[in-house]
């Protein structure tokens, strides 16, 4: 009488190995992505409203800088995972620095969004801010 090998165990086994190794794969390259959506810098747009001009302020995370009477300073930002409309968020704190008596109170804290910002609109009477950038 022959003896059967058992053929099905072996294939088993190479499966989830196939399997073990392409997931670790995935799983990996799906960290480093997200790791590289968040950026160090952020781009911001101010606008003075009286004299009409721009200005391109650029900070890094979590450093406050003083632009004319306001200190605007970006905690964190991110860029999206989707190429065909990247969609930009950052969290902004602006102090009006004009304000001597509310040292502690922010004119804007939250986050901003690069594509639509009136969904949390600056509400400023001399500047106006938008986000351009993240990396």
């Amino acid at each position: 009488m022959l003896q059967k090998k058992n053929i099905k165990l072996g294939k088993i086994k190479y499966n989830f190995n196939i399997f073990f190794f392409l997931s670790i794969i995935f799983i990996s390259t799906d960290l480093f992505s997200a790791s590289d959506l968040e950026g160090s810098f952020t781009n911001i747009k101010v606008l003075d409203k009286i004299s009409s001009k721009n200005t391109l302020v650029k900070l890094k995370n979590g450093e406050a800088k003083i632009h004319k009477d306001l200190s605007i300073k970006s905690l964190k930002c991110k860029n999206s995972k989707f190429d065909d409309n990247p969609e930009i968020t950052a969290y902004v704190q602006v102090k009006d620095l004009t304000k001597k008596g509310k040292d502690d109170v922010f004119v804007f804290n939250g986050w901003i969004f690069s594509s639509s910002p009136s969904i949390a609109p600056f509400d400023h009477p001399v500047y106006d801010i938008w986000l351009t950038k993240c990396y």
